[in-house]
């Protein structure tokens, strides 16, 4: 069976999704700092729902970024952070198939002009981004 930091490793290297990249601390805590300030304001309700799905999306980035860059990888692109969250931070497919939808969805809004988001989906990516950032809290930060 293959090791969580062997299924990164897989997919790291030239042409390839990830890049090794030594961890950097203040990196990770600038990122966590980001992602808990941004799921903080999306669970306001006195935010527009487009506004709080902005925030949702970004704060989940952010933190799952944070895994990534703890272990010492770095993407290539947005959408491999979330894909990755079973390695990074063992979570199942109830979190990181919500993150890949809003991704899709926020991809669709800033390209496109079309963020077709419902209260439902909003409530669906807070919770995602509530888990990723509980796994993240049990943790150590990385070593500088």
């Amino acid at each position: 069976m293959t090791s969580p930091l062997e299924s990164l490793e897989n997919l790291a290297g030239p042409g390839k999704s990830l890049r090794r990249e030594k961890p950097d601390a203040a990196e990770y805590k600038g990122l966590l700092h980001s992602g808990r300030v941004r799921l903080a304001d999306a669970l306001k309700s006195t935010n527009s729902l487009e506004s709080r799905f902005d925030l949702a999306y970004n704060a989940a980035h952010a933190l799952a970024l944070a895994a990534l860059r703890r272990v010492g990888f770095r993407p290539e692109n947005r959408y491999i952070v979330f894909q990755v969250v079973p390695h990074t931070l063992g979570l199942g497919p109830e979190v990181w198939r919500v993150l890949a939808k809003c991704h899709q969805i926020r991809n669709q809004g800033e390209y496109e002009g079309d963020l077709d988001v419902d209260e439902r989906l909003v409530i669906d990516l807070t919770v995602a981004c509530g888990k990723v950032l509980t796994a993240l809290q049990g943790l150590s930060a990385p070593n500088p």
